[in-house]
């Protein structure tokens, strides 16, 4: 079995044929599957889609239970969660559907966790992080794209004077760099590259 175009969250399991990992789906496995959308429901009352995964949470005056369900629970409904409550030892406590989330000063509502500023993600060579609500991805620097080469994805250079992309004058040459481009103006002519006289 064969996948030239690469099998992003999956396997390849014949000729350009892809079995995604539960969570993904797309020809290439590259994209998230909104469990949220699915028929039947995957929440008994709120649903969190998250990257490859989703996240069930209650309405006010409910506490999620270990299997997924909601239960009426008269202290939550006292509390006043956002995202539904549980209880710990006789303790009443909100929750927050996902781990890139966090209670608020308030203790009642959640805020986002900026994972990018916070240092919590790391993403790889060549990728930057992009802060999501609860969570966060990886996406290839600026002047690099998303490519499937020698059996994996890579981020690799964009070579601007081929694709076009560049801003140099009609009197430069263009001068792919990594991750960037130059222009340098033609014999007989002088300027920044983007500017030549």
């Amino acid at each position: 079995a064969t996948c030239g175009h690469g099998c992003k969250y999956g396997e390849c399991m014949g000729p350009n044929k892809c079995k995604c990992f539960p969570g993904f789906t797309g020809k290439t496995c590259n994209q998230d599957l909104n469990e949220c959308g699915l028929k039947p429901r995957p929440c008994e009352h709120r649903c969190m889609n998250t990257h490859g995964s989703y996240k069930c949470y209650c309405l006010n005056g409910y506490m999620l239970m270990p299997d997924g369900t909601c239960a009426s629970s008269r202290t939550c409904a006292m509390v006043n969660c956002q995202y539904g409550c549980e209880e710990v030892k006789g303790q009443v406590q909100c929750l927050c559907p996902s781990g890139g989330l966090q209670l608020g000063p308030n203790g009642r509502t959640c805020i986002d966790i900026d994972e990018c500023s916070t240092g919590k993600a790391v993403c790889s060579y060549n990728r930057r992080c992009i802060n999501t609500f609860g969570s966060f991805y990886c996406k290839c620097q600026l002047g690099y794209e998303l490519k499937y080469t020698s059996g994996r994805y890579n981020c690799v250079d964009v070579n601007e004077c081929v694709t076009n992309t560049h801003r140099c004058n009609l009197h430069a040459e263009c001068l792919n760099t990594e991750g960037s481009f130059q222009c340098k103006c033609k014999q007989g002519y002088q300027g920044s590259g983007f500017d030549c006289a």
